[in-house]
């Protein structure tokens, strides 16, 4: 998700607003985009620095999925030609998402932007990323090969489940870096 839209004013403002209910010092959008990519208590842990006892980092999570279930549409949108993109690909191949945000606002996200894409993200019945629980679910949702799928990534912990299954990695892209096609950890048949 993160790969096709821009979520870090949503996510820096959900972060912001439970911070702001524990007097806990407030983060910039460059703040939450450092810590992104690896779930939901990881961006609450690393958003409050030397407090993870206090308050306790469960507490803190619990306000930020609240306030990010109400408002992770507020300002996110898929990035431009994002959405002509999947559409296209959608025509001819099967197409999921699968993020490490929590399950809720992948889905609802997926369901505005890119309707009828299966999405998955964070739940405690699947492992996140860099597991590849999440991707083999997609998989087999999608009834094909794991190793006929290619990913899109822009996380580091999102290319560790590829590695493991042999999958190609099209396209990596972070901040400031994009590579393409190089890549490659597996062979598309």
């Amino acid at each position: 998700d993160g790969t096709l839209m821009d979520t870090i004013q949503d996510l820096t403002d959900s972060v912001n607003f439970a911070l702001s209910q524990f007097d806990l010092p407030l983060r910039e959008n460059w703040q939450t985009r450092k810590v992104l990519g690896n779930g939901a208590k990881s961006l609450i842990t690393q958003s409050m620095p030397g407090r993870e006892d206090d308050p306790p980092v469960d507490e803190v999570l619990a306000v930020f999925k609240a306030h990010y279930a109400e408002h992770s549409q507020d300002k996110t949108r898929p990035y431009e030609g994002i959405t002509e993109v999947v559409e296209k690909l959608s025509q001819d191949y099967p197409v999921a998402i699968v993020s490490n945000k929590p399950d809720f606002a992948v889905k609802s996200l997926c369901d505005e932007f890119f309707p009828g894409i299966y999405a998955r993200g964070e739940r405690p019945d699947c492992p996140r990323k860099p597991a590849p629980d999440t991707f083999l679910l997609a998989a087999k949702m999608l009834g094909v090969d794991p190793a006929d799928c290619i990913v899109f990534e822009d996380s580091l912990a999102g290319i560790g489940a590829p590695f493991s299954l042999r999958i190609t990695v099209s396209l990596f892209i972070t901040n400031t870096t994009c590579w393409f096609p190089r890549l490659h950890v597996g062979q598309l048949p």
